[in-house]
């Protein structure tokens, strides 16, 4: 009798279990792309998916490696980059669903509040196109700049056609920005390079990116495979409420959901 309920039950568990399980490899970023994948990748081997993560510590790899089909898809960018990649080197890559928002903020190792930023301070920014436009705009908003009508995702510092401050705009590789913090007034820091340095935006910032940004991040994949079956059980995995939770509990605003 032991041994026909152990059967049975073997039998229902394989019965339960998906048929087989479909591995993909998805490129993020380390720190906490690469962190909130790991929570996504427990969720969908529930449908038979195996994700395996490969972390890049920059942000042009990541691409490269998608269009060079050594990734399936992969889970750190936001639109606006994503855009600019595909126009500068002209990759077949397309988005298909969101993930986070981890808002860009102005970070300063020797001011606490905007207003004591002096006249000719130096402010470090990614030299990116996107996220160069991005830190630009966040430093509108704050007042210190106003750039050209028009320039929006696409500024640039020649689009700065007010500066009271005289601010100095120095462009820097995005992993150097938080290290730039030593040598300049204050560095505008994507987050997932803040959290490694123990920088929370929330807490530590002098400026932060409003939650209705439009640099929310997306998971991408080659155009041929948009429509594949494993894209969908990938998106729905991420965009689960298991996920969203881990992200508001672990990141304390850092990051929001962004589905």
């Amino acid at each position: 009798m032991k041994r026909l309920i152990l059967a049975t039950t073997g039998l229902l568990l394989a019965l339960a279990a998906p048929a087989y399980a479909q591995t993909i490899k998805v490129g993020a970023t380390s720190g906490p792309h690469a962190q909130i994948l790991e929570v996504v990748k427990a969720n969908a081997a529930k449908d038979g998916l195996d994700i395996q993560i490969v972390e890049f510590t920059e942000y042009i790899q990541p691409n490269a490696a998608l269009a060079a089909g050594d990734l399936e898809a992969n889970s750190y960018q936001h639109l606006p980059f994503l855009k600019a990649q595909i126009d500068a080197r002209g990759y077949d890559i397309v988005p298909v669903g969101k993930t986070t928002l981890f808002p860009i903020a102005v970070y300063s190792k020797r001011h606490k509040t905007v207003t004591d930023l002096p006249v000719g301070a130096s402010i470090s920014i990614p030299n990116d196109p996107s996220n160069g436009a991005r830190s630009l705009l966040l430093l509108e908003s704050a007042g210190l700049i106003t750039l050209k009508p028009g320039a929006g995702i696409k500024a640039t510092p020649l689009d700065i056609v007010e500066n009271p401050k005289k601010l100095k705009i120095v462009e820097l590789e995005s992993p150097q920005l938080v290290h730039s913090l030593d040598d300049v007034d204050a560095s505008a820091v994507n987050t997932n390079y803040a959290l490694e340095a123990k920088l929370n935006p929330v807490k530590d910032s002098l400026i932060l990116e409003s939650p209705q940004s439009q640099y929310t991040c997306e998971i991408v994949v080659r155009r041929k495979d948009a429509d594949q079956p494993w894209v969908k059980k990938f998106v729905a995995a991420y965009q689960s409420p298991v996920v969203k939770e881990f992200i508001q509990t672990t990141f304390n605003g850092a990051a929001v959901p962004g589905w």
